[in-house]
């Protein structure tokens, strides 16, 4: 896996110069095809079907770019230029640098248990990490003081709702994120089994996000060993970002929702819910995975960007 690449420089030219490089399907090309594998400048052109001097020109965009390293190899008929990606992933700092290194990040760490409040239909169902909560398919289980533990919730549709303590007071909000594993819920599981999950902030509906199936089949790698291997095993971890230039999900654009309309700071806690919409088209259920099953040792973990300048509260 390659590293990332940040581009801390905030200036509009030292992006613009980046994202010069990237403005090419050929270079783009180019890129996804040494995500694999290394390769000479002839396999390139070969592998596109461009021109050999086509492929060397933009390798040198690339290079210069510095998102391609290129090492001379002996080769039959002389040398050969072996180009590889630098990095897998990139990072584009928009704001300043002053700016930037005047924003704090107030994160808190959500047991999936941790619920305010829920209405949910069966099938459903809790287990910790050692055992079952209450009774499977019985909503009631869901009271059960035990839950505050759970490590797996599972149910067929409405909503958990989560309230986030919100301990600081901030001068400007950049963005609104949270994480989670979560996936749909079929009996056993079926890794094609499309569920249509919905995620809320301070009851405002956010983002629908079509989950692809119920996973299973090996073992997740925190799922316990006594839970049945015919059964969920892990999910997709799924990241929702909120600024004032919209929603995105998994760096996506998937809606309009801003900041300014969540009403961020008017109570003491941020709302979130994610559930299932009696309604929806695929009426596929969801299965939320804590620190201790699934593939991710991570709760639900809510992150605030905002501005240093008139804090007045701690992390």
């Amino acid at each position: 896996m390659g590293k990332v690449k940040e581009i801390l420089n905030g200036s509009r030219e030292g992006i613009l110069s980046f994202c010069n490089a990237l403005a090419s399907p050929t270079r783009v090309d180019i890129l996804r095809l040494l995500s694999s594998n290394s390769m000479n400048v002839n396999e390139i052109a070969y592998k596109l079907n461009i021109p050999i001097s086509t492929a060397s020109s933009n390798i040198k965009i690339l290079e210069d770019a510095d998102l391609v390293r290129c090492n001379l190899q002996p080769g039959k008929h002389g040398s050969a230029k072996l180009c590889s990606v630098k990095y897998n992933e990139v990072k584009i700092h928009l704001l300043t640098e002053t700016v930037r290194k005047s924003v704090e990040t107030y994160k808190v760490d959500m047991p999936i248990g941790n619920y305010f409040a829920f209405d949910i239909q069966p099938t459903c169902g809790l287990a910790l990490e050692n055992g079952f909560i209450g009774q499977d398919d019985a909503v009631w289980s869901f009271y059960n003081t035990e839950r505050f533990l759970a490590q797996l919730i599972w149910f067929r549709s409405g909503y958990l709702e989560y309230r986030f303590p919100l301990k600081i007071e901030f001068a400007k909000i950049f963005s609104l994120q949270f994480s989670l594993e979560c996936c749909s819920e079929a009996p056993g599981f079926r890794n094609e089994f499309p569920s249509d999950i919905t995620f809320w902030v301070n009851d405002t509906e956010v983002c629908e996000w079509t989950s692809p199936g119920d996973f299973g089949g090996s073992r997740g790698t925190y799922t316990p060993d006594w839970w049945p291997l015919d059964s969920t095993q892990y999910g997709i971890l799924k990241k929702l970002v909120i600024t004032e230039h919209g929603t995105y999900l998994d760096n996506a654009y998937c809606g309009n929702c801003t900041l300014s309309k969540l009403r961020i700071g008017e109570e003491a806690c941020i709302s979130f819910k994610i559930g299932v919409k009696s309604t929806a088209h695929n009426v596929g259920g969801i299965n939320i995975f804590g620190e201790k099953f699934g593939n991710y040792a991570q709760n639900i973990i809510m992150s605030v960007n905002y501005s240093a300048k008139g804090a007045g509260g701690g992390k």
